[in-house]
Formats: structure tokens, C-alpha cells, sequence
């Protein structure tokens, strides 16, 4: 009769406290033998080629994320500077245009300077405003008004000449009309022959009218249209227009002519108000004439007692 046996199912091994402390022996066999002798060099090298391939599959779904994360970061920051780079050309070019800008401001004003010095009237020098929008008037509104010394009357100007008159103020704004509107007449006269006439805003945009005019006038196209001083508000000499036709009537005997402006206040946004006032003006022309009939009366006889 055979022995019998105990199934496997209920066979007893080594303990597992055994087996570990077997396996924590061996391991510090190995290492302690790793650590004398290199001739585990090439076990640990075919070990370390075997589990590459598990490394790299292992480490696939980090490197992935690392690499999206880094192509988004990328693209982020190329968009972020493309939007500073934007930001910056519009800068340079609203600084580029300011620079422009405030050269032909400043070559404008020196001009006006320039303009001060040779007139006798004080004046001063304003900024538009703005432009109202009229469709049959031709204002400007200035940045000055009565207190700053400016008054209704008082001509506008700039290097080109007269650009306009003042029409309405309030104590920090004034308004002017341009030389081209309809309530601006302006006593001129040729500069060629001195010729007295009287220049008013046209019915097209931009040019002036000159009526009243003699069939027979010595007025020629091309004649410089300056202010003759007659009234007082305008002094005499400031460049007005320049004759560009002329319609003789035969018939009726008189005649029209049509001039453009030699201002071009379209172009600029400072001006000069000359602070006249006609009534000293026409006193001064009163007693100028008064002195000069004085200086040519011949003398008077004296007479005895």
C-alpha cells in the first residue's frame, strides 16, 4: 500500500517572512558584490536594454503631454509677441504722425511769428476748435474769446493772408466767418493800380465775388486782390485773392469778377485774431490827414499891431 501524500492545495513552503528575508539577503549580497566588482556590468547592460522599450511605452503619455503643452506655449507666446509687435508699429506710427504733425504746426507758427512782426495790431494766436457743420456757412470756432481781447469784427489771418472775420464770441470761444461766406465783405483793393473794390464770399464753395464794379474798371485776371484799410477793422496790405474771371455786362455797365482766396484755412488749426478797433483806426487816419493838410497849408502873413 502506497503512502499517501497531502494535496498540493494544502502543502506547506517557506514562510513568506522567510522568503523576504531570503530575497533582502540576496539583494544586498548583489549589491555588495556590485559595488567590488564590475561583472555585473554586462547583466545590468542586457537588463537595461530589455526594459527600455517598457520605459519608453511607460513614459509616452508624459512626453506627449510635455510636448502639447509645450507647442501650445510656443504658439501663445509667438501670438503674444505678434499682438506687442502690432501694439508697437501703431505706436511708432501715431508717434511718427504726432512728429509730423507737430513740425508743420510748428513751421506754421513760426510763420505767424513772423507775420506778428511785421503788422503794427496786436494779436493773438488760437486754435480751432472745430468746424460746424453747415451746408450754406463757412465757420470756424477758435479755442479764445473777449477774455482773451477778442471782439466781433476782428479779421482772422494767417500766412497767406486774411482767412476770415469774427462774427460771435463768448468769454473763452470765438466764432469766425470765413472770407468765403456770404455775410463777409471785405474793402480790397489791386495791387497793381490800387484800384478800390470790395470783395464778397461766393455763391460756390471757395470763391470770392467782387460787384459793383464799373464795366470799364482797369481789372485784369491775375490782379492780387490786399485789404485797403478803408473802415478800420482790416488793415491795409494783408493779401486777400487773386482775380481768376471776369464777366463784363455792356449793357447793364457794370461788371463781375470771381477771385480765389490766398488763405487756405483747410490746411491749418492755428490762426492770428488782430485785435483792431476801427474807431481808433479812423481817429489815427483823422488826424494823420489833419497833420499833412496842416504841413502843406501855405503860411499866413504876420501883422502888425
Amino acid at each position: 500500500m502506497s503512502a499517501q501524500t497531502a494535496p498540493r492545495l494544502f502543502r506547506h513552503g517557506y514562510s513568506a517572512g522567510i522568503r523576504l528575508l531570503v530575497l533582502v539577503l540576496a539583494a544586498l549580497a548583489l549589491l555588495f558584490f556590485d559595488s567590488r566588482s564590475k561583472s555585473l556590468e554586462p547583466v545590468r547592460q542586457v537588463i537595461s536594454t530589455g526594459l527600455y522599450p517598457f520605459q519608453r511605452l511607460v513614459a509616452f503619455p508624459g512626453d506627449l503631454t510635455a510636448e502639447v503643452n509645450g507647442w501650445m506655449n510656443a504658439a501663445a507666446m509667438i501670438r503674444h509677441e505678434n499682438e506687442a509687435l502690432q501694439r508697437q508699429r501703431i505706436e511708432l506710427a501715431q508717434v511718427s504722425t504726432l512728429a509730423a504733425q507737430l513740425a508743420i504746426e510748428n513751421g506754421q507758427l513760426r510763420r505767424l511769428l513772423g507775420v506778428v512782426d511785421t503788422l503794427d495790431e496786436s494779436a493773438a494766436v488760437v486754435e480751432v476748435l472745430y468746424e460746424p457743420a453747415h451746408p450754406f456757412q463757412q465757420r470756424l470756432v477758435f479755442n479764445k474769446g473777449s477774455h482773451d481781447g477778442i471782439a466781433p469784427g476782428m479779421p482772422v489771418i494767417d500766412e497767406g493772408g486774411v482767412i476770415g472775420q469774427i462774427i460771435r464770441v463768448t468769454p473763452f470761444t470765438a466764432e469766425a466767418a470765413l472770407l468765403t461766406d456770404e455775410l463777409v465783405s471785405i474793402p480790397v483793393q489791386t495791387l497793381r493800380n490800387g484800384l478800390r473794390l470790395i470783395t464778397f464770399g461766393g455763391n460756390q464753395p471757395g470763391q470770392l465775388e467782387v460787384r459793383y464794379v464799373a464795366s470799364n474798371a482797369d481789372i485784369e485776371t491775375g490782379d492780387v486782390l490786399v485789404t485797403s484799410g478803408v473802415g478800420g477793422w482790416f488793415p491795409a496790405g494783408l493779401p486777400v485773392g487773386k482775380i481768376e474771371d471776369i464777366e463784363r455786362d455792356s449793357a447793364s455797365g457794370f461788371a463781375r469778377a470771381t477771385a480765389a482766396p490766398l488763405a487756405h484755412p483747410e490746411r491749418y488749426r492755428h490762426f492770428l485774431v488782430l485785435k483792431t478797433d476801427p474807431q481808433q483806426s479812423l481817429s489815427q487816419e483823422g488826424q494823420e490827414q489833419g497833420q499833412a493838410e496842416a504841413s502843406t497849408a501855405p503860411p499866413q502873413d504876420e501883422v502888425a499891431p
